[in-house]
């Protein structure tokens, strides 16, 4: 591996971080260099860069933008990559604190979900039950955690102006949707949903939510209740392999980020529920033995509703049927392992009780 002066030099010669963490999966020395226009970039491993622009006291925001948690959804990691890129080369002047995660690097290199195990089910403390930290993904899990700790702690921003913490972990979908884009919103233990939130989620052309009821061991929940950030579940398409994205798909996503980072706000419109599509978690269907066997098609759409007493699926001569008008699935997948979600069954909800 080249001397890290060398890294630093190609790093502002070229951008491209991405690539210095995928021929370095297994990790890379923390270190830290300042770019001519006084941002300090440090490298604290493989995959995670954080970025701090000189101290102002309207830097009120701690961003964390997270992709590649599962290796195979590419476009979140094609976005974050040119966004780390050109901040290194100033093509996009900072203006908040920010800290980027490309999180599985070994399944992004081999094209994969995951490795050993999905690495989106190890936070807020997982990834050491069960038998502890028996692979890399539960150790990258712990590493996530901790160093998103460091971020929100560790602020030399010295004002007394309250600051505000924020989690965007982007990914794409194993199969298609009847909404192309949308969103998970962790669950907030009784605290309001908030509206900015949401239109912030339409100006990156995310109009579907999911809110979730109950606490889940994904990333942006352990943010959410760990510490307090507005963090979300994106869903910006499909999966597939890097080069076949059409990026213009994501053309909203990309400028609201970049956005995010870079001004004091996003530019969006007054919240009206009557654009959105959104949904609540109506149960939970589990697999509890190797016969789990779903009854529809693998191309079948997540949001996708079938009749009162459809079968769904049936695991070991227990069957799961439709059992309200409306229900529909979200994030089938037969694959999981045994005691782990197989699929959401959800119905349509209304926020308008629970906003701030």
């Amino acid at each position: 591996m080249a001397h890290l002066s060398t890294q630093h030099a190609q790093l502002l010669q070229h951008g491209d971080f991405l690539q210095l963490t995928l021929s370095n999966p297994d990790g890379l020395p923390s270190s830290q260099f300042t770019l001519p226009n006084g941002t300090t970039v440090s490298i604290l491993d493989t995959g995670v860069i954080c970025f701090e622009p000189e101290l102002c006291e309207s830097n009120t925001k701690d961003i964390v933008l997270s992709c590649g948690v599962h290796g195979n959804e590419t476009a979140p990691i094609e976005i974050c990559a040119e966004l780390v890129k050109d901040l290194l080369l100033a093509k996009l002047l900072l203006k908040h604190r920010l800290l980027v995660l490309f999180g599985n690097p070994p399944a992004i290199n081999a094209g994969t979900r995951e490795i050993s195990e999905n690495l989106n089910r190890l936070f807020s403390g997982h990834h050491s039950m069960s038998g502890g930290l028996l692979n890399a993904e539960r150790k990258r899990a712990k590493a996530l955690e901790e160093y998103v700790s460091r971020f929100y702690n560790e602020v030399r921003v010295t004002s007394l102006v309250p600051r505000n913490r924020y989690l965007y972990d982007l990914h794409t979908a194993i199969r298609g949707s009847r909404f192309e884009k949308f969103a998970v919103y962790p669950f907030l233990h009784n605290k309001p949903w908030q509206k900015a939130e949401f239109e912030f989620l339409q100006a990156c052309d995310v109009t579907t939510v999911l809110l979730m009821q109950t606490p889940a061991s994904t990333f942006s929940y352990y943010a959410s209740n760990a510490h307090g950030a507005n963090a979300f579940t994106i869903e910006l398409g499909k999966v597939r392999p890097f080069g076949q994205n059409d990026m213009q798909r994501f053309a909203k996503a990309r400028a609201a980020l970049r956005q995010l980072v870079s001004e004091d706000a996003v530019t969006t419109v007054s919240f009206d529920e009557q654009q959105f599509q959104l949904y609540q978690v109506y149960r939970t269907i589990n697999k509890h033995t190797a016969a789990f066997k779903l009854h529809f098609a693998d191309d079948v759409e997540n949001f996708t509703s079938y009749p009162v007493g459809t079968v769904l699926a049936s695991d070991d001569g227990v069957e799961y049927k439709v059992e309200q008008e409306g229900e529909a699935l979200i994030f089938p997948n037969p694959k999981v392992a045994i005691g782990q979600r197989a699929m959401f069954m959800v119905v349509p909800t209304t926020v308008t009780h629970n906003l701030a």
